[in-house]
């Protein structure tokens, strides 16, 4: 096959085009907000949540969210080990220490068993990363949070449209945070956005937002207190709207470029996303993960697809073992798995022959092992 196959890249329709154009016409004046407006009650509408703000990133969100805490240095916040290090990083911008945990072996997910033995008197709140789509177990993790008066911040970047017993991800914990990058179901090219049901929490949070910033204070460029500046642009929040509208549309293909792919890799030794009958999955990213037995490497099929003209990602590597922080081995599964996993294509014009395609490769590959071993 000569055309490209990408892991991952956008639909945008005239739509998309039609309100960016109108919201560089508005870039200024009393128009220059409208679309940040309509993209954050379009959005909470959607979740089902009460305060949303629109951020620069899903990085800047969990940062405002985490700011809102009050985190300080030595404290200490509780994550799963596979995750992208997008949601550690800002734990340390505060001093405090991300405390990593091992997965659940079928979700992926943090498994909520591991949470309580790695709770101390120093935990603040726990990060719950619903990844590549798949549902943490929310009930479980509710609980201890409020058994030990923790924070949840639901870390829903990869799970827009995901559902747990009936409810949105990212619309259940303390905090919901989200990723419209360019890779995502919904994107803005890069952007983020931060929800919570607390009224206090969303007064505080856009407070920060605005480089400390007190509505309730009549003064003309009085911050005070220190803040930041992770907001989106209306230009950003244009694209944004539309593809928010277009949301059914963009997750019903997701789904079905998941089935594609599960009707031809179901006889085969291979794991894939899972969907437990209380959730529903937005699979936005189909995921291969292989038996154990097959002694076989993701670098191996990274570069196998490579050679065929297609685009693969890897697994998340567990985040202990990066140089920045200090192993914990005792994860046993986020250091097996992440070696012998990989990310497939999925984009809403990928064709069902390109997704044969790629299976068709993964079949012979799997063969040749099979008849070597």
């Amino acid at each position: 096959m000569t055309q490209k196959i990408y892991y991952s890249k956008p639909s945008i329709t005239e739509k998309e085009v039609k309100y960016v154009e109108d919201s560089v016409r508005a870039i200024s004046g009393e128009k220059r907000y409208e679309y940040i407006n309509k993209f954050e009650t379009k959005f909470r509408e959607y979740l089902g949540s009460k305060f949303s703000m629109a951020t620069s990133s899903c990085t800047g969100a969990i940062t405002l969210a985490l700011a809102t805490i009050g985190l300080k240095p030595n404290d200490e916040v509780i994550l799963a080990d596979i995750n992208w290090i997008a949601s550690a990083a800002p734990i340390t911008y505060f001093g405090a220490k991300p405390v990593f945990v091992d997965i659940l072996p079928d979700s992926w997910c943090i498994n909520p068993e591991k949470i309580g033995g790695a709770i101390t008197p120093k935990t603040k709140a726990i990060i719950a990363t619903h990844l590549y789509g798949n549902l943490a177990e929310m009930d479980q993790i509710m609980e201890i949070a409020r058994r030990h008066n923790l924070i949840v911040i639901e870390d829903a970047a990869e799970a827009l449209g995901s559902e747990y017993k009936g409810k949105k991800a990212g619309s259940i914990g303390d905090f919901g945070v989200f990723s419209f990058h360019a890779t995502k179901i919904c994107t803005c090219g890069e952007g983020g956005m931060f929800v919570t049901n607390n009224e206090e929490f969303s007064k505080k949070a856009r407070i920060l937002n605005d480089h400390g910033r007190n509505p309730e204070i009549k003064k003309l460029l009085f911050p005070d207190r220190i803040g930041y500046k992770y907001k989106m642009s209306n230009m950003q929040a244009a694209l944004g709207l539309a593809q928010l509208e277009r949301i059914n549309e963009l997750l019903n293909r997701k789904i079905e470029i998941f089935q594609e792919y599960k009707k031809h890799l179901s006889n085969l030794p291979i794991e894939i996303n899972p969907q437990p009958e209380y959730t529903k999955n937005s699979f936005w990213m189909p995921t291969a993960v292989f038996n154990k037995s097959l002694n076989i490497h993701s670098d191996e099929l990274i570069s196998l697809f490579q050679e065929n003209n297609i685009d693969a990602r890897p697994f998340f590597y567990p985040l202990s073992s990066l140089p920045i922080f200090k192993g914990k081995k005792e994860n046993t599964f986020s250091y097996d798995i992440s070696s012998r996993a990989i990310n497939l294509p999925s984009y809403h014009d990928l064709t069902n022959e390109q997704i044969k395609y790629v299976c068709d490769i993964l079949k012979d590959f799997l063969k040749k092992k099979l008849d070597y071993s």
